[in-house]
């Protein structure tokens, strides 16, 4: 989801569901940085958690608009994050999907 998707004419993602995005991964990376120091699992869980259920709110208001690509890339984004976080999970292990309905 970027602004080169609006460029091209995609529908799907309006300025406003960019910045809902936007507002959504900032406020993600805001608390993966206060747990940063503790590298506490559960406070990291939670985080995703959060994000996960923001982004189910989001796609659920917003007339489904993350699909398979954005999904995969949202997916691997919160992983990635969570990690650099601190948090040790195993390479293949889904941290989305016990919450994501997108």
């Amino acid at each position: 989801m970027t602004l080169q998707d609006l460029e091209y004419g995609d529908d799907l993602f309006t300025e406003e569901r960019l910045l809902m995005c936007d507002k959504v991964l900032d406020n993600y990376l805001n608390q993966l940085i206060l747990l940063q120091e503790t590298k506490h699992p559960e406070g990291i869980m939670k985080a995703v958690e959060g994000i996960v259920i923001s982004f189910n709110e989001l796609n659920d208001a917003n007339d489904y608009f993350i699909e398979t690509m954005e999904r995969e890339e949202l997916a691997e984004f919160i992983d990635k994050a969570a990690r650099l976080a601190g948090l040790e999970i195993e390479e293949d292990q889904d941290i989305t999907e016990e919450w994501r309905e997108w």
